[in-house]
């Protein structure tokens, strides 16, 4: 339902939820978004000049996204027409359409389509848009909580522009807490409700930079102090107003990829305490403990491979241990794993390994394989020489002979270089007299 910017204030009641009575309704207003709209900066000078282009604005939930939208049609004096891309659909986004052109014939207005949770549109439903942002039949601003890169399709990107919104911070939440204290005609003053600086500091802390969730529990604490006498919010009072949080993480977004890459890349560091605090992030949020094990038994194979070949065991172990004992006891064989696969030594020489031999195959493909090694099992074959030639290690002193097993063409190449870490350095050693033995053996040919 469009909803003109000059008539916002008739919806502003007291019997609206608190923070809808508190959201900004001038720039000035807006607190902790300064690189956006502190003075001077593009977007406000925008704003103020009635030159909005088409945005996409991306942040967390409860840092201001629908507000800043509401803000930018009282400014500019434009009809404001809120959507949900959950609730609605690409037939709805046409008959708004049609009405803003026939509201800019006939009236003279423009508008500004907010489409809230625009991620949740797929890319062919956001083509819908297109055209009439090509022409100006409307102003989109969309808002989401996911990666427009990820989220949003690249003809709609080119057409709008992205600003970012932070999490707010804890200063910027005590501000929005103590102005609804103090407003008569929105906030709270009128009910002659106080807090204590105790009460103010835990609710700024506890509501992780959400503005919406710090004042909904501001009303609730708010309503158990005005039943006694002196109408004043105890820390227990907004102890007991915030419920526990989710955290915010999606299992299929931005979230989700960010902390699985800083949990690797905090193990890959040798970093035990950044590596838990990540995978903890993940458990608690209600990630499957299998995914967090299934990145670690690749980790120790990846990262840490022949440096401490124990790795590889121990993470297995501990997936087993978790398939068995479930959760939340699983978080104990995660924990293990994790501070020893953080301080185990790195070398990354198996993959690199790998990698090569992958190289040569690209490079000169299914060479032939020298016939000593060839499997024998019928008498033709071994008439033809398959398996002629080949000699038992175990047969000879060290159990090794000192030959190069490598195709004709490939004599002599080198995939895997061990590195001077953990138990790989008397792997290298090894290795050395091995090779040495096998050179020698080749130039005497």
């Amino acid at each position: 339902m469009p909803v003109d910017s000059n008539q916002q204030e008739l919806f502003e009641d007291r019997s609206a939820p608190l923070a809808e009575r508190m959201r900004p309704r001038t720039l000035d207003e807006i607190v902790g978004q300064e690189h956006l709209l502190g003075e001077h900066h593009l977007l406000r000078r925008a704003i103020e000049r009635d030159e909005v282009p088409s945005m996409i604005l991306w942040g967390p939930p409860g840092s201001g996204k629908t507000t800043l939208a509401q803000v930018v049609a009282r400014v500019t004096q434009r009809v404001f027409v809120p959507f949900s891309a959950v609730l609605g659909g690409v037939a709805d986004v046409r008959k708004i359409i049609a009405e803003a052109q026939q509201r800019r014939v006939r009236e003279g207005k423009k508008t500004i389509l907010f489409v809230d949770e625009i991620h949740r549109f797929n890319k062919a439903q956001q083509d819908a848009f297109l055209p009439h942002v090509e022409r100006g039949t409307i102003v989109l601003i969309g808002a989401t909580t996911e990666n427009p890169s990820f989220a949003l399709n690249a003809a709609l990107l080119s057409r709008a522009r992205v600003y970012v919104l932070s999490p707010l911070g804890e200063d910027a939440i005590r501000t929005i807490l103590e102005r609804a204290l103090a407003l008569p005609d929105r906030g709270l003053a009128h009910t002659g409700v106080q807090a204590t600086p105790e009460a103010i500091e835990h609710l700024a802390q506890a509501s992780f930079g959400d503005a919406r969730r710090a004042l909904a529990a501001l009303e609730v604490a708010a309503a158990s102090a005005l039943a006694r006498e002196d109408k004043t919010i105890s820390r227990e009072d907004a102890e007991q107003a915030l419920v526990r949080r989710s955290l915010l993480y999606d299992k299929k977004g931005e979230e989700h990829y960010d902390l699985a890459s800083a949990f690797i890349k905090s193990l890959r560091g040798s970093d035990p305490d950044a590596a838990l605090y990540y995978a903890a992030r993940m458990l608690e949020a209600g990630e499957d403990p299998r995914f967090v094990v299934r990145r670690m038994v690749i980790f120790a194979a990846e990262d840490i491979g022949l440096a401490d070949p124990r790795a590889l065991a121990i993470a297995t172990d501990c997936l087993q241990a978790v398939e068995l004992v479930g959760w939340p006891e699983g978080h104990l064989p995660i924990s293990m794993a994790i501070c020893y696969l953080a301080v185990a030594p790195k070398s990354n020489s198996a993959l690199r390994a790998y990698r090569a031999a992958k190289a040569a195959v690209e490079e000169k493909g299914a060479l032939p394989i020298p016939m000593e090694l060839r499997n024998a099992p019928t008498s033709l074959l071994r008439k033809l020489g398959y398996g002629k030639g080949y000699a038992y290690p175990h047969d000879y002193p060290g159990h090794h002979v000192a030959r190069d097993y490598l195709p004709e063409e490939l004599r002599g190449r080198r995939f895997y270089e061990p590195t001077e870490q953990g138990l790989e350095k008397q792997i290298s050693e090894r290795l050395r007299i091995l090779r040495e033995k096998v050179d020698k053996a080749r130039s005497k040919d």
